[in-house]
């Protein structure tokens, strides 16, 4: 059995105190009550059927680039084109 480097046991430690001060900021800052009061908790969901769609390689590039300026998948960034320029036809 081979022993962990000194830089993986490092990082590990890393990781652990940033999650312990991530654990403590949000016991700290508890919203359970107002979310709440306020209704806002509340999660909405669309009813959504899979379906399967062939797509070519440079259309799904150019989804996957324009998704990734937004911080989205293709498929999510397909989705919102939908979305939005369907009306038109």
């Amino acid at each position: 059995m081979k022993k962990q480097s000194t830089t993986v046991k490092t990082t590990k430690k890393k990781a652990h105190k940033v999650e312990d001060r991530q654990r403590a900021e949000f016991a700290r800052r508890d919203l359970g009550g107002d979310l709440q009061a306020s209704g806002g908790g509340r999660v909405v969901r669309r009813h959504t059927r899979p379906t399967s769609i062939l797509l070519d390689d440079d259309l799904i590039e150019q989804l996957t680039e324009k998704g990734a300026r937004r911080g989205l998948g293709y498929q999510t960034m397909l989705k919102l084109i939908v979305r939005e320029h369907l009306h038109k036809y």
